[in-house]
């Protein structure tokens, strides 16, 4: 999934594609909404790259430079490539100058020390590659207080991934060149809290750890460990997109997702960041899937999913190596496509989920925002965060479903069976993986 890099990049994942529309499905929407698809259309560079802060109003504002961790090497809290790691850190401005977001990038995982060296030459294994990005437009870390007006004045922060194993791993290896590769992704996450720390995150009054994809999962794995380093009296929460990652088997009936979990696992040496209590009954490649995290986790945390998770569709139930003949090809690319024995098989994914998630039901101050579109992350795009073409469930968007959970609200919003929910029209159209 390689694509240019250019001077600055947008906060939607590098390694992220966003899909175009086919024109018959075009068609079939309302005047309106079409309307608005063709503006983000005119928005996407010929790379197929949605880039979200080329709206008007993110011109005149700057990009976020990078900021590389000081003293890193000293800590060992390297790349995979042995540069030192990095974030980008806007501040925040009056009533929130002591609110702070910090996000963990996502971007999938390496297994294999193959995988691992040619991430390496990437930014998502060497810092080497990391360009500045704009906020603007990027949903959760928008500043604009019409667009997101719960947290568009916090402190934010992007906490760049350059480890491979969700910012969880400790150990060392040697690629097949020589090469030494460097497993060290929790320490990468400690020694950037340690810095945010002493650049005010101490005197947080109320902070979330967020991320979306392997970052959400990195969340989830760092949630209570997080919550940790404040007093009581902060407001502390968590919050997942995107990183319900199921443990099921594949259309041929293979565990082939556990497989590369329990590759990445493994080699990257994960254990020091699973919960004892799970790890005291399970193998650790069992307690990396969520499913088992959140009985683990006592910070008030929000779980944000499809439950036809574009990305999971396509590399979990249905990875390449599962329907050879490309009988699923269509029905991969486009939800639309597929056939009722295919919509009957992608429910039971959906059913999975729903019944992985039942053991929050008595957590009062978590929240859950499941809907039906097929997509993958909606915290870093305005479109699907909070517009006018948002998914909506109990009449809100995930915007406002995460403000009232954040405020204290119950929010646990589970939608209907595709195609159910008209809202998820244009935010499946511009899913992305």
């Amino acid at each position: 999934m390689a694509s240019t890099v250019t001077a600055t990049e947008p906060l939607l994942l590098r390694q992220q594609q966003c899909h175009r529309p086919t024109a018959n499905r075009a068609s079939r929407l309302t005047v309106m909404a079409a309307t608005v698809l063709a503006l983000l259309l005119l928005l996407t560079p010929a790379s197929g790259h949605l880039h979200l802060g080329l709206f008007s109003r993110a011109a005149a504002e700057p990009p976020v430079n990078l900021t590389i961790v000081a003293g890193a090497a000293e800590k060992g809290a390297v790349c995979l490539d042995g540069t030192p790691p990095g974030y980008h850190l806007q501040r925040g401005s009056g009533d929130g100058s002591n609110s702070w977001i910090i996000h963990l990038q996502g971007g999938a995982w390496c297994g294999t020390l193959k995988d691992c060296y040619d991430r390496s030459m990437t930014d998502l294994g060497s810092s080497s590659f990391m360009k500045p990005v704009m906020f603007a437009g990027a949903g959760i870390f928008d500043g604009d207080q019409l667009q997101n007006p719960n947290f568009y004045n916090w402190n934010k922060v992007y906490a760049r991934y350059c480890d491979g194993a969700s910012f969880s791993g400790d150990g060392e290896g040697q690629s097949e060149n020589g090469a030494t590769l460097h497993f060290r992704g929790l320490r990468i996450y400690e020694a950037i809290i340690d810095e945010l720390m002493d650049k005010g995150l101490n005197n947080a009054t109320q902070a979330i750890l967020t991320g979306c994809s392997a970052g959400g999962l990195s969340t989830l794995l760092h949630c209570d460990d997080f919550s940790a380093r404040f007093s009581q009296e902060v407001s502390v929460k968590c919050l997942a997109d995107a990183g319900f990652f199921l443990d099921v088997k594949d259309i041929s009936g293979k565990r082939s997702f556990w497989a590369v979990y329990d590759e990445v696992v493994s080699l990257q040496n994960v254990r020091e960041v699973l919960p004892k209590d799970c790890l005291a009954y399970n193998e650790p490649t069992q307690c990396f899937f969520p499913a088992e995290l959140i009985k683990s986790i006592h910070t008030p945390t929000f779980i944000l999913n499809s439950g036809y998770d574009s990305w999971q569709i396509q590399n979990v139930l249905v990875p390449d190596s599962s329907a050879p003949d490309e009988s699923w090809s269509s029905c991969k690319d486009n939800i639309q496509n597929c056939n009722s024995t295919q919509i009957d098989i992608l429910d039971g994914f959906k059913n999975t989920m729903v019944d992985a998630l039942k053991v929050t039901g008595d957590k009062e101050d978590w929240g859950l925002f499941i809907d039906s579109c097929f997509t993958h992350c909606q915290t870093l795009s305005d479109v699907s965060w909070n517009s006018a073409v948002s998914p909506r469930l109990g009449n809100k968007t995930i915007s406002e479903a995460v403000g009232d959970w954040h405020h204290g609200r119950r929010v646990k919003e589970i939608d209907c069976d595709y195609p159910c929910n008209p809202t998820c029209n244009i935010a499946s159209m511009i899913h992305c993986y």
